[in-house]
């Protein structure tokens, strides 16, 4: 233990006399964290949708028949019951629901003006607005068929037609506001790319100054090494979390919902998984301008693209989907995300809990491997 804080002493001496790696780690985040709070929108397509048809009548069924057909949406579940969409929405199965209540079918056919409930995540408000807008124009243009059809019918005016409307209603975030679901992202983001870029270079940084074979020579084992060497950068990397969180709170008036305790767990797997990542990229670097490529490469562009940071991962192709679970950004965006505005716990977030852990496990022991393999 006593070589492990030697080590880890060294690494925050060289830190703290650094000013750019200290202007790296705590003001650069805080700086990209406004920059792109304010200023990136985004663009979504076939929002994940779930059904909800009390009616269970013909005209309900055109309705349904219509939602499908759109471009807009994509009918993923058919609920039984309203007790399902609390459930739904927090495992993040469907971003919208749509509710046809009892006696939509006769109040379309008598010509009356029928109406649908629309539930839409507002967790993420570009798709939540999307969601609204196609929602209302689906259905003011079906209403205005099924008007039209069931007064020719029955030999009346069309323009005597109640029409349909669709009642929406946002959860989670009503206001619309994009920083709270651009901050819990941006955590994952900021933390992804500061973690992996500086613990990249540590290592490679000692091997190019040629102080890594006496490193290698002396009576420290490679673990206690590792563990020194990455230790600060655990450090920083937690005291980022808090800052981001803590400025994203005040300065943003994001709501945070869940538990702190559970937050606090994922985030230190996340860590962990980060810190595995940037030693695997020092383990095989053989500079650091190849580290800060490679770094680059694994941290920023899965971060931002394949997260669902920028894009609903529904929104994607099923490739990059798929690939997306290479990543543990992947998962700790929808833990950040949980957390913050829909206050979910362990029921909800366990599988991506476990999969960081699992991530965190399997990446530090292939990067402990592959150093054991170059020394």
């Amino acid at each position: 233990m006593r070589r492990i804080y030697a080590i880890a002493r060294k690494e925050f001496i060289h830190i703290v006399r650094d000013p750019r790696t200290m202007i790296a780690i705590l003001i650069m985040p805080l700086l990209q964290l406004f920059l792109f709070a304010y200023a990136v929108s985004f663009d979504v397509k076939d929002l994940p949708t779930a059904l909800l048809d009390q009616d269970q009548t013909s005209i309900s069924r055109q309705y349904v028949d219509a939602l499908k057909q759109s471009n807009y949406f994509t009918v993923k579940h058919n609920l039984v019951s309203s007790g399902e969409i609390d459930g739904i929405f927090d495992r993040g199965d469907a971003r919208v629901v749509v509710v046809i209540g009892p006696g939509f079918g006769d109040s379309v056919a008598a010509g009356r003006a029928g109406a649908v409930q629309v539930l839409i995540d507002g967790s993420e408000p570009n798709s939540a607005q999307l969601g609204q807008a196609y929602a209302n124009g689906l259905s003011r243009v079906f209403g205005t068929k099924a008007a039209i059809s069931q007064a020719e019918a029955s030999g009346m005016d069309p323009a005597q037609g109640g029409g349909l409307t669709a009642r929406t209603r946002v959860w989670y975030n009503p206001e619309g506001k994009s920083a709270s679901y651009l901050v819990p992202g941006l955590i994952v983001l900021l933390l992804t790319v500061m973690t992996v870029q500086q613990t990249a270079n540590t290592l490679v940084s000692e091997k190019e100054q040629g102080t890594y074979e006496q490193l290698v020579v002396s009576p420290i084992h490679r673990i206690e090494l590792m563990v020194g060497k990455i230790m600060p950068w655990a450090v920083m990397a937690a005291l980022n979390v808090i800052m981001i969180s803590v400025i994203g709170l005040l300065a943003f008036q994001i709501p945070f919902r869940g538990s702190v305790a559970l937050f606090a767990l994922a985030s230190f797997l996340f860590v962990l998984c980060v810190l595995g990542l940037g030693l695997l990229v020092s383990a095989r670097a053989s500079s650091t301008e190849v580290a800060n490529q490679l770094a680059m490469m694994i941290s920023f562009l899965p971060a931002f693209m394949l997260s669902g940071f920028v894009f609903p991962l529904a929104s994607i192709p099923p490739v990059l989907q798929g690939l997306s679970y290479l990543f543990p950004a992947r998962y700790m965006t929808v833990v950040a995300r949980t957390i913050f505005l829909k206050g979910g716990g362990w029921d909800v977030l366990w599988p991506e809990i476990a999969a960081l852990a699992v991530y965190a496990v399997v990446v530090i022991t292939l990067s402990s491997l592959l150093y054991r393999e170059r020394s």
